[in-house]
C-alpha cells in the first residue's frame, strides 16, 4: 500500500548530533508530502515547546507526539494529554529521590519543573531540551497536569537502575532510555505508538499505511506498530529486530534520503 504517514524520531535520528538538518532539503521534501497528501509527524522524547522550534515554518501544519506520547499535539491542538494523579505522581517522586545519583525534570504539559537546590549546568544543558523549565522550591507550585519524569543518569549506574527501577515503580511508571545516560519514566501503555495510533484514528490511516524512523529504546513501540519501521545506521544493536529495516547514519541524512525513495517510488516503496 502507499504510504499516508511519516514519523520521525529527532535526537540521533531526524537531526545530525550538531541538532542540524537541511531545511532546504526538507522544505523541498514537504512541499512533496502535501501534493501526495503525505502526512509528516514529529514523534520524540522531547518536550513539544522544543520540537515545534525546529519547524518554524510548518510546526502550525504538523502533528507532534511529543514526551514519548504522553502529549499529542495536531496544528496547535492537543488531541491527548496523559495524566498521572498528583498522590501517584509525587509517591513515584519518592521513590526516585532515594538514588542520590540521578537528577529529575517533572514534566508537564504546560511546563517542565526543576527544584531547588539548583545544579546550574544541568538546568543549563535542560534548557536545550525543555524551553519550558521552570526553577521551584516546593511541589505545591506545580498546578500542572503532570505526565512523566526524565532522568539523567550516571553512565556506571545506568543498566542497574533501568533494571530494578520498574519494580519498585510497582507498575505506577515504566523506565525506557532515550539515550546518552538519559531515560524516562512513563505511564504504562502511554508511549510513541500509542501516539500514533491516535493520530491514524484521527485520519483513517492504516498502520501498513505508516513509515517511522527511530535510535532508541523508547522507539520499539513505534517500529512495532508501522507498516515499515526503520532502525538508524547509528543505533545500536538492540534496535535491529527481524522485520525492521535498516536506514542510513543520522550524521548523513539517513531519514531524508529514506523520504526521497518514498517520494519518488523507489525501493523499498516500489509499487
Amino acid at each position: 500500500m502507499s504510504v499516508k504517514l511519516i514519523a520521525v524520531d529527532m535526537d540521533g535520528t531526524f537531526l545530525r548530533d550538531n541538532k542540524t538538518y537541511d531545511t532546504e532539503r526538507f522544505a523541498r521534501q514537504y512541499a512533496q508530502m502535501q501534493e501526495q497528501g503525505i502526512r509528516f509527524v514529529v514523534a520524540s522524547g522531547n518536550q513539544y515547546y522544543q520540537l515545534r522550534s525546529f519547524f518554524p515554518d510548518i510546526h502550525a501544519e504538523i502533528a507532534f507526539v511529543a514526551e514519548n506520547g504522553a502529549c499529542v499535539v495536531d496544528r496547535q491542538q492537543p488531541l491527548f494529554v496523559a495524566e498521572l494523579g498528583r498522590q501517584e505522581w509525587e509517591k513515584c517522586l519518592a521513590v526516585l529521590d532515594r538514588y542520590d545519583f540521578i537528577k529529575t525534570i517533572i514534566c508537564g504539559f504546560q511546563s517542565a519543573y526543576i527544584r531547588r537546590p539548583l545544579n546550574e549546568g544541568f538546568f543549563n544543558s535542560m534548557s536545550r531540551f525543555y524551553h519550558r523549565l521552570q526553577v521551584i522550591d516546593n511541589l505545591s507550585e506545580i498546578k500542572d497536569t503532570v505526565f512523566k519524569f526524565a532522568l539523567n543518569i550516571d553512565d556506571d549506574r545506568f543498566d542497574s537502575f533501568m533494571l530494578h527501577i520498574s519494580e519498585e515503580m510497582d507498575g505506577m511508571l515504566t523506565p525506557v532510555s532515550s539515550g546518552h545516560g538519559s531515560a524516562d519514566m512513563i505511564i504504562p501503555g502511554i508511549h510513541k505508538a500509542n501516539g500514533l495510533r491516535i493520530l491514524q484514528q484521527q485520519w483513517g490511516i492504516a498502520d501498513d499505511e505508516m513509515v517511522a524512523f527511530g535510535d532508541g529504546g523508547n522507539d520499539h513501540e513505534m517500529l512495532d506498530k508501522v507498516g515499515r519501521g526503520f532502525v538508524m545506521a547509528n543505533a545500536a544493536d538492540n534496535m535491529r529486530r527481524p522485520g525492521r529495516l535498516d536506514a542510513g547514519h543520522n550524521n548523513q541524512d539517513g531519514v531524508l534520503e529514506m523520504i526521497d525513495n518514498i517520494l519518488l517510488a523507489k525501493a523499498p516503496f516500489h509499487n
